[in-house]
């Protein structure tokens, strides 16, 4: 199994989202053994964990830098429009669309 790339010593974020992509497309591909499903599903939550370690450093670092010129306050992340404040990685899931209400001839229609 492929690892995130690292630089450095860091792993990239790009790369963990990358390999979290491919590892849903195999679990969802429905080919995998179970045995091979669990461990992708483990590997899964480590890179979700890892993912998060990284915007949480870089939410920090963004933070520094803007309260070392000394007129910026530091972001407050919950105050963020939730678009805005979504990644990749807890991002919700598309929202279904909206059923319409049946024609007035299908009325006499079981489901």
């Amino acid at each position: 199994m492929a690892k995130p790339a690292q630089t450095g010593g860091k792993v990239q974020y790009d790369e963990v989202v990358k390999r979290l992509e491919s590892i849903v497309e195999a679990l969802e591909g429905g080919e995998l053994s179970l045995e091979d499903s669990l461990e992708r599903f483990a590997e899964g939550i480590t890179l979700v964990k890892q993912g998060e370690g990284l915007l949480t450093d870089a939410e920090k670092r963004i933070e520094q830098l803007l309260s070392e010129d000394g007129r910026t306050a530091p972001i407050d992340v919950k105050e963020l429009p939730a678009a805005a404040a979504q990644t990749p990685a807890r991002a919700p899931a598309a929202a279904a669309p909206k059923r319409q209400a049946p024609a007035a001839e299908d009325d006499d229609v079981p489901f």
